[in-house]
């Protein structure tokens, strides 16, 4: 059976140096997995690849069983950013950010279309935000925030979603809700991705995870993966004052 993602032997190199090297990993498809490592590690690199927007030096990507480039175009795989990756004064609203997701779907006059508009209503009420379509973007809050952006993947149609940091800045009732949502949306049969260098509550909603330190340093089941011996290799020895079943 064909995996959701597919990474052969990918090397990324940024000025000469590099910043991913010989990485391999399959994921398959309807799981919940952290991608997990310090600050430049490779996480964000790895998630460029996935979607196309960095080439590796070396070696090959696969999302459902296309290149990156014939993915994005079926929409197989949409993009959550990190907060402050975003303009949050732009003048858009909730409304219109979800609608983005419809861009490259749209008819070739790019105006929404019924279908369009549904997707954007069901992804909205998906993520309970219908309530502030006229708002804003920049006047939500941190949570509320992240409700959106992973409103404008579900709108896109995408099967596989990609969250870069998704519990950065966030207070513990917004790192819960969303927890919820994302274990939800996996439960629906969506395959989602979370790029972290936070490790205290992964492990208890990760079916599988990846250690990265510029190479997959191990990836699989969760509970076989998340080790002491693996997570202080991945983390220089700082355990975070973590507790192991293993």
């Amino acid at each position: 059976m064909v995996n959701a993602i597919e990474i052969n032997d990918v090397s990324v190199q940024y000025d000469g140096n590099f910043v991913l090297e010989n990485t391999s990993m399959n994921i398959p498809y309807g799981i919940l997995m952290g991608v997990i490592g310090m600050n430049g590690a490779g996480k964000s690199t790895l998630f460029k690849v996935i979607m196309g927007l960095v080439q590796p030096v070396t070696g090959r990507v696969e999302i459902c069983g296309d290149p990156p480039s014939v993915s994005q175009k079926h929409g197989h795989v949409a993009y959550v950013p990190q907060n402050e990756l975003v303009d949050w004064d732009f003048p858009v609203s909730v409304y219109e950010v979800v609608m983005m997701g419809r861009v490259g779907l749209q008819n070739i006059f790019k105006t929404p279309s019924k279908e369009d508009r549904e997707y954007v209503e069901n992804a909205l009420t998906k993520v309970n935000m219908m309530d502030f379509v006229g708002r804003q973007i920049g006047e939500l809050s941190g949570g509320q925030k992240k409700r959106v952006f992973v409103a404008r993947a579900l709108a896109q149609g995408a099967d596989i979603l990609l969250l870069d940091e998704p519990f950065a800045g966030l207070d513990a009732v917004s790192e819960k809700s969303l927890t919820k949502l994302l274990v939800d949306l996996k439960n629906e049969g969506k395959t989602v991705i979370l790029a972290t260098h936070e490790l205290t509550s992964l492990p208890d909603i990760c079916d599988q995870v990846a250690l990265v330190r510029k190479t997959i340093v191990a990836y699989g089941p969760t509970k076989e993966v998340f080790t002491r011996e693996l997570v202080s290799k991945t983390f220089d020895g700082i355990m975070h004052n973590l507790k192991f079943d293993n």
